[in-house]
């Protein structure tokens, strides 16, 4: 099992490096640095790049409809020469409200998209000459949709590896189980190990089915926030807001992926009620609405013993990288201690 953490996105960047430098010398293995609607990580992964020596730098997520899949290519191949092969390129969806609101792209076809763009960001990476007819993408664009002049080009620089490993960020049936098939590792949210299985099992192990031999075991990254100590388990509650905006807020009623994960584990009752009251403005209610069975679940917030009880769950259930977010008052301290056990 590696270890992981995460930068936020609207938070001090400067503060966030000195603590992965911190965290790297303890033995951090992976950093996933988010873009949504503010500054992009490409840029502040190449800033990582050149303050840290062995963790792995990985996008937590690049939205598929951000960028050509030749500019994702182009990213994560610059990222990976640029860091000694530590690149990862996490990647996903994002969701209607973002990429038409934002990137003012149609939200359509998401799951054609990004198996398309793994394909022809594979293909670029081998530095074929890059020919590719798909629903979504035509390399070279044909000539009656645009001059007619685009020729097959391969990447004129040489990537440091063949192959940047893919993480997908998914959580509906169909999305995980193209995870399962054609990417190195799977992102999954709100992942309480106990009913990991009830929910996504059937879709692994139809995509696993599907899952080329060279890929390698399917890596799962997941965990949640962590503070190791008697008498913190109040610092559970700081998950509350978070697990209130994305249950209510991050999407519109009927089309919100993680009210419907959240609904899945059985708190279909209060899924909708988050829902309704964080749209209605009424956002502390919304957050005191939020079942603290759910924050405990996904939670590596308390003694030793239970963080290590936690731990265990998250290994029984196939994680493969345990990602954790410090908040407690020895955040260095803490991660070392979890490298010591998830290593013994």
């Amino acid at each position: 099992m590696r270890l992981a953490t995460r930068i936020n996105y609207a938070g001090d960047f400067a503060a966030a490096v000195k603590r992965v430098v911190a965290l790297e010398e303890v033995g951090l293995d992976v950093v996933w640095v988010p873009e949504v609607y503010g500054f992009d990580a490409a840029t502040q992964l190449g800033y990582l790049a050149a303050r840290t020596s062995r963790v792995h730098l990985a996008s937590g997520i690049l939205p598929v409809f951000s960028r050509t899949p030749a500019l994702l290519a182009m990213t994560a191949a610059g990222l990976d020469d640029l860091s000694g092969g530590r690149a990862i390129l996490g990647l996903g969806s994002s969701g209607p409200q973002v990429i038409e609101g934002w990137h003012g792209v149609a939200f359509d076809r998401p799951l054609r998209r990004m198996r398309e763009a793994i394909e022809i960001c594979r293909a670029i990476w081998r530095r074929e000459y890059v020919t590719y007819s798909g629903q979504c993408y035509s390399l070279p664009l044909p000539s009656e949709q645009g001059t007619g002049l685009g020729k097959p080009l391969k990447m004129v620089t040489h990537p440091k590896r063949e192959r940047v490993p893919i993480f997908l960020a998914s959580l509906t049936p169909r999305s995980v189980e193209m995870a399962a098939e054609l990417a190195e590792g799977w992102l999954p949210v709100f992942y309480v190990p106990e009913k990991a299985d009830s929910v996504w099992g059937a879709a692994l192990t139809a995509g696993g089915a599907k899952r080329a031999p060279e890929l390698g075991p399917l890596e799962i990254a997941a965990g949640g926030p962590l503070a190791i100590g008697d008498g913190l388990e109040h610092l559970r509650e700081q998950h509350r807001p978070q697990l209130a905006l994305y249950i209510g807020g991050m999407g519109a009623r009927g089309k919100n992926f993680y009210n419907d994960v959240v609904c899945q584990y059985g708190y279909g009752d209060a899924a909708r009620q988050i829902q309704e009251l964080y749209l209605s403005g009424r956002k502390q209610e919304a957050m005191a609405a939020v079942p603290s069975e759910l924050i405990d679940s996904l939670s590596l917030v308390g003694s030793a013993d239970f963080v290590r009880e936690r731990i265990r769950a998250f290994k029984a259930s196939g994680v493969t990288v345990l990602d954790v977010h410090p908040i407690g008052p020895d955040p260095v301290g803490d991660v070392a201690r979890v490298k010591d056990w998830i290593e013994a």
